[in-house]
């Protein structure tokens, strides 16, 4: 029902009210008015609602922890977040203030398609190229039987050093698990850099490193062995001679064990573009 017509339904609840009560009949219940902002999924309605009224307040930095419902949507929720971000600290008129976020933790969403929450990972991964941003990795404290996994403690304190390390000054605090950077094709194997590996990488519970693919121009990506070799990995497998990417914890239930030293995990991600 449209806006005015319900006015209309009102008005005549007024008018039938006023004559019960002078006739002491039934009085029935007010017609409800739903506004068209009130629905969350409507553009406008949640920062109507709910960012609007507190931005005349101070604000010292943002945490951010959401996805789950914008599965599937890959690099576009990454253009959602940079709006959001923007969007915040335009109103807010205070400059780039911190806004740190939480990668979604891994899930079994069932389905074909598994690789739909690993896309959504290299989305958030993405929105850290906007200034002053920082993301907290929870492959290792997840519940893939749960999409709302309870540890909120250790989420909690990652995204504490993230604030620590780059809102108040403690340069010195590894404050990210390993992200990837780069890779060299060397013979038959891959060697994967990355940023953020602090005193060093390892295997979280000492065994080979898991969810490490790899694949050759055929585009066929079959499981790999990768070993820790300094502040690299070196990736390979016996089927692929001439390999030519990379994936790692590419798939919904992945809780790939590499980290490093400080115990921060690393960030799902693919070498590709296909």
């Amino acid at each position: 029902m449209q806006l005015p017509e319900k006015i209309q339904e009102i008005e005549t609840w007024i008018t039938e009210t006023r004559e019960a009560l002078e006739n002491s009949d039934t009085i029935f219940e007010m017609p409800q008015v739903v506004h068209p902002l009130s629905n969350g999924g409507r553009p406008t309605a949640m920062y109507n609602n709910m960012i609007y009224p507190i931005v005349p307040f101070a604000i010292r930095g943002a945490l951010w922890y959401q996805g789950e419902s914008n599965m599937g949507e890959g690099m576009m929720y990454h253009e959602k977040m940079k709006a959001l971000i923007k969007g915040w600290r335009q109103v807010w008129e205070q400059g780039d203030f911190p806004f740190y976020f939480v990668q979604l933790a891994p899930f079994n969403y069932g389905g074909d398609d598994t690789a739909r929450l690993a896309r959504l990972w290299e989305a958030q991964t993405a929105t850290l190229a906007l200034p002053n941003t920082g993301m907290v990795v929870t492959t290792d404290i997840g519940n893939i039987r749960d999409i709302h996994p309870r540890n909120k403690q250790d989420v909690g304190l990652r995204l504490a050093l993230w604030a620590l390390a780059k809102t108040y000054g403690k340069d010195d605090l590894v404050h990210s698990g390993p992200l990837y950077k780069s890779m060299e094709v060397e013979g038959s194997t891959i060697r994967i850099n990355f940023d953020h590996v602090g005193s060093g990488l390892m295997s979280r519970d000492e065994q080979p490193l898991t969810w490490f693919q790899i694949a050759g121009k055929d585009k066929q990506f079959v499981e790999a062995v990768a070993e820790v070799d300094g502040d690299t990995v070196v990736v390979s497998s016996d089927s692929v001679e001439s390999p030519t990417a990379v994936r790692f914890g590419w798939h919904q239930a992945a809780e790939p064990n590499l980290m490093n030293k400080e115990g921060l995990p690393a960030s799902s991600f693919r070498t590709d573009s296909w």
